[in-house]
């Protein structure tokens, strides 16, 4: 039950920021947000604050931003049956479309013919007579879908396709770039609660007492230049070529903290680390506990992140693609379980990992993902108009099969690597 709630909880977090942030630049544009869901499927909880309706839902695989005019459809249909709520001025207030929601002092009518966008009206035979009516619809008539959630109608002007190109690319984006806000701000978090942040630049940190390190006479803040003349740029550099040479004498140049060079010539004691013999010669990674560093090791940190998959990416048109370089929620799920056991540490800094991995996977120009909207719009941009629905929703449909079948393959590969 634990490895359960961190998993709702990391997800539920990494969603819910994405998602407000296409929330929050639909809302500043102008757009109707009908809907702000946490999850799929059948709906959990709903409640209904301002214009929205913010629901939760069964399957806690994501989550989305129901924008009016958004690829959504419209509900009701001519022949359906529904129940008008009218106000004083007989306009309609409200409009039942669940079969289980029956009010008294609603009007039952059968539906011939509507409009919410412009000349909001809707049209029906009313109970038993058999002459069409016609009622004026408020624009913030209220829609009570099949399922009871409430939503409000959008007149043209409140829908996302009425917002400029420029408001719709930042609406577009916003979901992305606040994944990558929320992996700053938690790998800051992480800066603070480690008292700095872990280098991995060859800088010596503690030095383990009676050790080849502190025979040698080396201080923390010592910079290790090369080993055995060859240069060493990064801590992990230095660990394998330690490592590598167990009992074996080596020649280190090593840079104080002033700035002076001198070489000291160290002999790596052996361990048995996993049934291997490895060399060690005593010495800890350096924590930079300056504010400074404290303060910019979000950005330094996402920005690396970023850097390794952008890498990732593009190897697999270099090196060919793989079903096994990705993961999905069940890799996702057996990954958070083994981070539970690390602490509150290991799962922000998970969240931090995770967020950034769902920023620049949703930035790929794949129809039906936030980078493909964007690509979209830049073709809109390009042509001076947009491309016809039809076809925008052909586009879409070809990217969320191939987002399925892509799913169902990275399941299938995650359930036998776990599981067999």
């Amino acid at each position: 039950m634990q490895n359960i709630l961190a998993f709702i909880l990391v997800f539920g977090i990494i969603v819910i920021i994405h998602e407000f942030g296409h929330f929050y630049f639909a809302k500043r544009a102008g757009i109707l947000v009908r809907e702000f869901s946490v999850g799929f499927g059948p709906k959990l909880f709903h409640h209904r604050k301002g214009e929205t309706t913010y629901t939760v839902r069964l399957l806690p695989l994501g989550g989305y931003v129901r924008m009016a005019g958004f690829e959504e459809e419209p509900e009701i249909r001519p022949g359906m049956f529904v129940q008008l709520t009218l106000d004083e001025q007989d306009h309609v207030s409200q409009i039942n479309l669940d079969p289980e929601q029956n009010t008294m002092d609603a009007v039952p009518m059968e539906v011939t013919s509507f409009d919410f966008d412009t000349e909001l009206f809707i049209a029906g035979r009313v109970g038993l007579e058999t002459e069409e009516k016609v009622y004026s619809v408020n624009r913030d008539a209220l829609l009570v879908e099949k399922d009871g959630t409430l939503l409000q109608i959008a007149p043209l002007d409140r829908q996302f396709q009425s917002a400029s190109l420029g408001n719709r690319m930042l609406t577009n984006v916003a979901g992305p770039l606040m994944n990558f806000v929320l992996a700053i701000v938690a790998f800051t978090i992480l800066a603070f609660m480690q008292g700095g942040v872990i280098s991995n630049e060859p800088i010596i940190g503690t030095i383990e007492a009676e050790s080849p390190a502190a025979e040698a006479g080396l201080s923390e803040g010592d910079r290790i230049v090369s080993i055995d003349d060859e240069p060493i740029e990064t801590w992990t550099d230095m660990v394998l070529t330690i490592q590598e040479s167990p009992n074996e004498p080596m020649a280190f140049e090593i840079e104080t903290e002033e700035g002076e060079r001198r070489e000291e010539t160290l002999t790596p004691t052996s361990v048995e680390e996993q049934g291997t013999e490895i060399g060690r010669i005593g010495i800890g990674v350096f924590i930079d506990d300056s504010l400074s560093a404290k303060l910019t090791a979000g950005f330094s940190e996402t920005f690396s992140i970023i850097s390794q998959i952008i890498i990732l990416l593009g190897s697999f048109f270099t090196g060919g693609f793989s079903v096994d370089q990705l993961g999905g929620p069940v890799a996702i799920y057996a990954t958070t379980e083994a981070v539970v056991q690390t602490g509150v540490v290991g799962l922000i800094s998970w969240i931090g990992l995770l967020s950034v991995n769902l920023g620049i996977m949703n930035l790929l120009p794949i129809p039906a993902l936030d980078g493909g909207k964007l690509l979209l719009n830049v073709i809109e941009g390009i042509r001076k108009k947009p491309l016809s629905q039809e076809k925008e929703g052909y586009i879409t449909l070809i990217g969320v099969l191939f987002l399925f079948i892509l799913m169902i393959l990275v399941t299938w590969n995650d359930i036998r690597t776990f599981f067999f």
